[in-house]
C-alpha cells in the first residue's frame, strides 16, 4: 500500500468504516510497522468505536504504542478517543487504565472516561471520577455534567443529584441542553417528576429528547394523564415530529388508563408517522389494546411488526394468559421458538400463569419440562410462578417438590407454599413451615402471617393467633394495617370477639372500611346483631364508606336475630345510596333472613326475581328451612335445586329424609334412603384437631390407624349410651344400640340425621 493514510482517512471519510480497517489490518507488521499519521489512528478509533468492535479496537490500540513516532502515545486527542471507544465497546477498565496513564489530560479526558463508566452501569465509579475532577480543579463540560446527572438517576440518588444539578448552576456549561435533558430524566426516574417538569418548563430550547423525557417521567410515576396532555402540547407545537420512544410511552399510559379512545386517536397518529410497525412502539400498542380487553386488535397489531423482539413476543404471550387464553399462549410460544428467538424466564412465567385448573395441568408440565431444558429452573422467580401453577392446577404434591427442590429461596417462594397449603387445607402443614421459617429468615412479612391467621382462623387456633399477635410488636408489624385486619378478622372467627374488639380500637385512625367489617362481620356470625349494628351506624356517622363485605356482616347480624324488615331496608339501600351492587352473597343472607323468619314463599319469589340463578349455597339454605318449618313442597323443589348442581350431594339427601321423616312420609323417607345407598352417595369425613404438648393432632372420621383405636371407640360407644341414659331422645324411630363407625354404612351427617 503506497500511502496508507490516505487509503485508510479516505474510506473512513466516505463512510466505508469495516473496510477502512481491513486496510489497516492489510498493512506489513514487519520489518516494523506501518507509520501512521494522528488523524488515521483517530478515524481507525472512531470506526472502532462506532462498530463497536473491541477486538479491532485493541489491535489498533497496540499498533499505536508500538508507533515509531514516540509522541503519539502520549497524544492527549488520541488517548480521548481511545477512552470513548473502550466505554462504547463495553470496556470500562481499558478506558480507565488508558486515562490514569495519560501524560496530560484536559477536560474532554475527565468527561471521556466518566461516560465509559456512565454508559456500562458503573454509576458509583462514574461518580468517584465525578468528584476527583472537581477536586483536581477541572471545570466540568457539558458532558461530563450530563454523564454525572446520569449516574445519579440510575442508583436513584436524589441528594447526590441535587449537589451535581446545583453544580451545573453554577458552571457556564450547566444551562446546555445535554445537561438539562439529564436534570428532567433524572427527576423523573427519581420519583420527583414535579421537579422535573419545573425543569422542563424553565428550559429555553427543547429537543425530542426534552419531550421524551418529561413524557416517560409522567407516564412511569403514575400521572398517565399528564403524560397525554404533555404529547397533545409537543404535536400542537408542531416543532418535533414524535419518535417511536414517545408513542411507546403514551400508548403505555393509554394501557394502565384504560383508555381506548386516547389510544385509538394516537395509534391513528403513529399510523401517520409509519411507526406502528416499529418494534418498541408496536409492543406498547399491542400492550394497550390487550389492557384495553381487545384483544384481537393486540394481535392484529403484533402481527404487524416488522421484527418483533423478545420483548414483543413475550407482551403479546402474556396478554393471552392474563386473558386465561392459554391455547392461544401456548401457540404463539411455539411461533417464537420458530421465530429462532430463545424464550426466558419473563416468557414462561406469562405461560405459567395461563394454568389455571386440573385441565391445564399437562400443559403446566409441558412447561416445566421445557424450562428445565432452558436451564431456567434455577431462576427463582421462574420456581415461583411454578409452585403456584401447581397449587392452581390441584397438584398440592407438585408444588411442594417444587418447593423443596428450589434453590436460594426468597419470601415470595414461601408466601407461595403457605398460601397453597392454605387453599387445599393442608392446614397443619402451614405451622410446620411456619416454624421452620422463624428459625431460617430474621423477620416475615405481612403476607406470611396472613396465611398463618388465614389457617389459624380455620381451626379455630386462637393460641397460635396470639403467637402471630405478639410476633408483630417483635418484627415491627403492629401498624400494619392488612396484617391488623387480618388478626381481627381471625381473633372473631375463633370466638375471641374482646381480643378482635381491643385490637380494633388499638388501631385507632389506622382504620379502613376492612377493619370495620372485620369486626362488624365477626359480630354478626356470633350473634351479637346489636354490636354489629351500631358499629356499622358509627362507622357511618364516621362518613367511612361502606363495601359489599360491611353489608354481608349487616345483612348476618340482621338474619341472626330476625330483623327482617331493618335487614330488607338495608338490602334495598345498597345499590341507591352507596353504589354496590348486590352479589349473590348478600342475596343469600336475604334469602337465610327470610327463610329463618318462615317466610318461605317470600324467599322463593326473591330467588326467582335475582338477576342470577341460585347456587347451592341458596337453595341449601331454603332446604334447611324447609325442614325447620316442616314445609314438604318448597323442601321437595329446594332438594331439586341442590342436586341438579351436585347430585352428589350428601346433605340434600339426609335434609330431604328429614322433612320426610318429619312429616310422617315413610315410603318417601325409605325410597330416598334407598337410592342414598344404591348411588353410592357418601359425606367427606369430618376432620379434628386438637393441639396435645405442643404437637397438633389430626383426627378423621373412620380412622382407625391411631394405636389406641380401639379404646377411643370403646369410649364412643360409652358416651352414646350415657347420652341416652340422661334422657337423649332420637328423633326417628331408626334406633342404633351402639355409635359403631365401621359397621354402618351411613355418614356420620346421617347418623346425626338417626340420633338427631
Amino acid at each position: 500500500m503506497q500511502n496508507p493514510n490516505g487509503t485508510i482517512l479516505q474510506l473512513y471519510h466516505s463512510g466505508r468504516l469495516s473496510a477502512a480497517l481491513h486496510a489497516f489490518q492489510a498493512l506489513p507488521s514487519s520489518p516494523a510497522p506501518a507509520p501512521l499519521s494522528a488523524a488515521t489512528y483517530a478515524a481507525l478509533v472512531t470506526a472502532c468505536s462506532r462498530l463497536r468492535s473491541l477486538c479491532q479496537g485493541r489491535l489498533v490500540h497496540h499498533h499505536l504504542i508500538a508507533s515509531p513516532d514516540a509522541g503519539l502515545a502520549g497524544n492527549t486527542v488520541l488517548n480521548n478517543h481511545l477512552i470513548t471507544m473502550y466505554g462504547r465497546c463495553a470496556a470500562p477498565d481499558s478506558a480507565r487504565l488508558v486515562f490514569d496513564e495519560m501524560p496530560a489530560k484536559n477536560p474532554v479526558s475527565w468527561a471521556s472516561v466518566i461516560a465509559a463508566h456512565t454508559q456500562n452501569r458503573r454509576s458509583t465509579d462514574a461518580l468517584v471520577l465525578f468528584s476527583s475532577m472537581l477536586r483536581a480543579g477541572t471545570a466540568p463540560d457539558q458532558f461530563a455534567l450530563g454523564s454525572a446527572v446520569r449516574a445519579c438517576a440510575e442508583l436513584g440518588d436524589i441528594v447526590v443529584g441535587r449537589q451535581v444539578h446545583a453544580q451545573a448552576m453554577k458552571s457556564e456549561t450547566g444551562s446546555g441542553l445535554i445537561v438539562q435533558n439529564a436534570l428532567v430524566t433524572m427527576y423523573s426516574k427519581s420519583g420527583f417528576v414535579g421537579d422535573g417538569f419545573s425543569l422542563f418548563t424553565r428550559m429555553r430550547e427543547k429537543d425530542l429528547i426534552s419531550w421524551g423525557s418529561i413524557i416517560a417521567g409522567f407516564a412511569q410515576q403514575g400521572c398517565e394523564m399528564e403524560a397525554l396532555h404533555i404529547f397533545r402540547e409537543m404535536i400542537a407545537e408542531g416543532l418535533h415530529h414524535p419518535n417511536q420512544f414517545h408513542f411507546g410511552s403514551v400508548f403505555s399510559a393509554c394501557g394502565v388508563l384504560g383508555s381506548l379512545e386516547y389510544g385509538k386517536q394516537i395509534h391513528s397518529l403513529s399510523v401517520k408517522y409509519n411507526l406502528d410497525s416499529n418494534s418498541y412502539a408496536g409492543c406498547s400498542l399491542s400492550d394497550m389494546y390487550a389492557r384495553c380487553k381487545k384483544l384481537e386488535s393486540a394481535r392484529k397489531v403484533f402481527y404487524g411488526i416488522d421484527a418483533p423482539d423478545l420483548v414483543s413476543w413475550n407482551s403479546i404471550i402474556n396478554a393471552c394468559s392474563v386473558e386465561g387464553l392459554l391455547s392461544e399462549a401456548m401457540l404463539l410460544f411455539s411461533d417464537m421458538r420458530d421465530s429462532g428467538l430463545r424464550p426466558d424466564g419473563i416468557t414462561v412465567r406469562g405461560l405459567l400463569c395461563a394454568c389455571v385448573g386440573c385441565d391445564a395441568l399437562q400443559p403446566g408440565r409441558l412447561i416445566h419440562s421445557y424450562l428445565v431444558k432452558l436451564g431456567l429452573d434455577g431462576d427463582v422467580s421462574v420456581c415461583n410462578s411454578l409452585l403456584s401453577m401447581y397449587a392452581r392446577c390441584m397438584d398440592f404434591s407438585s408444588a411442594m417438590d417444587v418447593f423443596h427442590e428450589t434453590r436460594d429461596r426468597d419470601v415470595v417462594t414461601w408466601n407461595s407454599i403457605l398460601t397453597a397449603c392454605v387453599q387445599h387445607q393442608h392446614l397443619e402443614v402451614v405451622f410446620e413451615l411456619f416454624n421452620l421459617l422463624q428459625r431460617l429468615v430474621p423477620s416475615l412479612d405481612g403476607i406470611s402471617l396472613n396465611n398463618v391467621l388465614s389457617a389459624s382462623a380455620e381451626l379455630g387456633y386462637l393460641e397460635m393467633v396470639k403467637q402471630v399477635h405478639a410476633y408483630t410488636f417483635k418484627v415491627g408489624l403492629v401498624n400494619d394495617t392488612m396484617l391488623s385486619n387480618g388478626l381481627i378478622d381471625t381473633y372473631a372467627k375463633c370466638g375471641s370477639l374482646d381480643d378482635a374488639a381491643k385490637h380494633f380500637e388499638m388501631m385507632g385512625t389506622n382504620c379502613d372500611v376492612f377493619s370495620w367489617s372485620s369486626l362488624i362481620v365477626g359480630y354478626a356470625q356470633s350473634g351479637y346483631a346489636r354490636k354489629a349494628l351500631d358499629l356499622f351506624a358509627r362507622m357511618r356517622n364516621l362518613g367511612i364508606k361502606p363495601n359489599h363485605v360491611t353489608f354481608v356482616g349487616v345483612l348476618t347480624a340482621c338474619s341472626r336475630v330476625g330483623f327482617v324488615d331493618e335487614g330488607c331496608y338495608y338490602y334495598s339501600i345498597m345499590e341507591p345510596e352507596h353504589g354496590i351492587l348486590p352479589t349473590r352473597e348478600h342475596c343469600s343472607c336475604v334469602i337465610d333472613l327470610l327463610s329463618r323468619a318462615g317466610r318461605l314463599t317470600e324467599a322463593a319469589k326473591f330467588v326467582d326475581q335475582m338477576p342470577f340463578e341460585p347456587d347451592i349455597v341458596m337453595w341449601k339454605t331454603l332446604l334447611a328451612a324447609s325442614k325447620t318449618h316442616n314445609d314438604v313442597e318448597m323442601g321437595k323443589r329446594a332438594a331439586e335445586g341442590v342436586l341438579n348442581i351436585d347430585p352428589s350431594h350428601s346433605a340434600a339427601y339426609v335434609l330431604l329424609c328429614n322433612i320426610y321423616a318429619a312429616s310422617g312420609d315413610w315410603n318417601e323417607f325409605a325410597r330416598l334412603k334407598k337410592a342414598m345407598r344404591s348411588s353410592g352417595v357418601k359425606k367427606s369425613p369430618g376432620k379434628s384437631w386438637v393441639k396435645l404438648k405442643g404437637e397438633l393432632k389430626v383426627f378423621i372420621v373412620e380412622d382407625r390407624s391411631h394405636p389406641e383405636s380401639e379404646e377411643i371407640y370403646t369410649m364412643l360407644d360409652i358416651v352414646g349410651m350415657e347420652m341416652i341414659k340422661a334422657g337423649y331422645v332420637p328423633k326417628l324411630p331408626c334406633q342404633y344400640t351402639s355409635f359403631d363407625h365401621t359397621n354402618s354404612d351411613l355418614s356420620d351427617e346421617e347418623m346425626t340425621m338417626e340420633y338427631g
